[in-house]
């Protein structure tokens, strides 16, 4: 951080310039959402529910990210969050990756949907959401993924989301905390929102 109390004027106006400019030379893209409603719609919002990471994520701090950003959408919509996977009516099942775009580009495509055989989620580098590509900042370097499936107590799906965004590694919205709140908040926007829909959510419409 820059000490800017005891800078002299006109070094003051070149550090906030230097720091403009390499603010500019961040990407931050919007967030993709693409969500899947069951027919039975009434259930959503209510009663306990607890969190699961079916997949193994190799950083504990993202994946504490990612669960209280997810644990803190659910609450405002309704949810009692509970960790008594026993003594919980529903489940909300996380899955995130961090992948370069050239991975993402390379890979196959990933399936949400509410139903049998649906709901993956695509891993592969970066699952630990630690990558560090450098290279260029002025475009999409990686783009960061949660998914999220809400079952009920018999273990069919009532709700299915995805939502992911392209950053550059020098955004701000490329920190993980900031990227956990930034794809929840956008997931859970208008929630449960149209079945089969997807909607692009400018950060801005986020704060």
């Amino acid at each position: 951080m820059i000490a800017l109390r005891h800078m002299a004027r006109p070094a003051l106006i070149l550090a906030l310039a230097g720091a403009l400019s390499a603010c500019a030379g961040a990407y931050t893209g919007p967030v993709e959402v693409t969500r899947f409603v069951s027919e039975q719609p009434a259930m959503l919002g209510q009663g306990t529910i607890t969190l699961e990471f079916p997949d193994e994520l190799r950083n504990a701090g993202a994946r504490d990210a990612f669960a209280s950003a997810v644990a803190s959408e659910l609450t405002a919509l309704g949810y009692t969050v509970v960790m008594d996977a026993q003594s919980a009516r529903q489940t909300a099942t996380i899955r995130t990756s961090r992948n370069s775009i050239e991975t993402a580009d390379r890979g196959g495509p990933v399936s949400v949907g509410v139903g049998g055989g649906t709901g993956t989620f695509g891993s592969g580098v970066g699952v630990g959401l630690g990558i560090n590509l450098g290279g260029g900042e002025r475009g999409p370097r990686v783009v960061t993924e949660l998914a999220v499936r809400i079952s009920g107590p018999d273990g069919a799906s009532l709700w299915e989301g995805r939502a992911e965004q392209p950053t550059s590694m020098k955004s701000p919205y490329a920190d993980v905390d900031a990227s956990a709140r930034t794809l929840a908040a956008a997931l859970f926007k208008d929630f449960p929102g149209g079945n089969g829909e997807t909607v692009t959510i400018d950060v801005d419409e986020l704060r």
